[in-house]
């Protein structure tokens, strides 16, 4: 297992397209529901626990090796927002094409083969972490940092919030990501069935309304 790998794939400059989503925080910020750093913690908290522990648990599930079009199946039915599921199966689709450049497997060609549309974004995550050679853990910090990290540097561009606070609340964080990632991990040990499905729905509503926008900075 290379710890290295795991900083590559948490690397925002790692080409799997996140850098353009806010994850929800583009809406919110609209809404005036994050206005500052206190507000910035509170969405990321929420999202962490409700969106962050679902697909952190899809991915580890992945990474444990559990089939992974039963896993995307999974994640279609925990999405239950038309436009964040197209989000999800645009990201899985980068995703796809950076970790087949950068760790090629049997894995991960079969599913982009059986899903060339693009699976479930952390679906692809948790395959991408098992060609990597790292564990169901491993997946489940790196979408449990993914959930919060994106919002966090939206942030900073939409309300031009100090990057030092934003750096700040996700370091505030860490004990949570820390528990997530482990309750994800030993959801994903229990099976498919034991997954967990954590709803976010003001998230979901807040991507609809975002996607019909004629004017954004951020494609989510």
């Amino acid at each position: 297992m290379s710890r290295a790998a795991l900083l590559v794939l948490t690397d925002g400059r790692f080409p799997a397209g996140g850098h353009a989503h806010s994850g929800g925080a583009e809406p919110a910020v609209g809404a005036g529901r994050i206005r500052n750093a206190e507000d910035l913690a509170a969405f990321c908290r929420g999202r962490l626990h409700t969106t962050g522990l679902t697909t952190a648990a899809i991915a580890a599930a992945a990474a444990h090796g559990l089939d992974p079009l039963a896993l995307d199946e999974a994640a279609d039915a925990r999405t239950p927002s038309p436009a964040l599921r197209t989000v999800a199966r645009k990201l899985g689709r980068q995703m796809m094409r950076a970790a087949r450049a950068t760790w090629p497997s049997p894995e991960l060609a079969a599913l982009a083969q059986a899903r060339p549309r693009g699976a479930h974004h952390p679906v692809v995550l948790g395959l991408t972490a098992r060609a990597a050679g790292l564990g169901p853990e491993d997946a489940a910090h790196c979408v449990a940092y993914e959930t919060v990290s994106g919002p966090a540097t939206a942030v900073v561009r939409l309300l031009s919030l100090n990057p030092f606070e934003a750096t700040a609340v996700l370091a505030r964080l860490a004990p949570e990501l820390d528990r997530v990632a482990e309750q994800a991990a030993a959801a994903a040990r229990s099976g498919i069935d034991a997954l967990p499905a954590a709803s976010a729905p003001l998230l979901d509503i807040t991507a609809e309304a975002h996607a019909a926008w004629p004017v954004r900075l951020f494609a989510s």
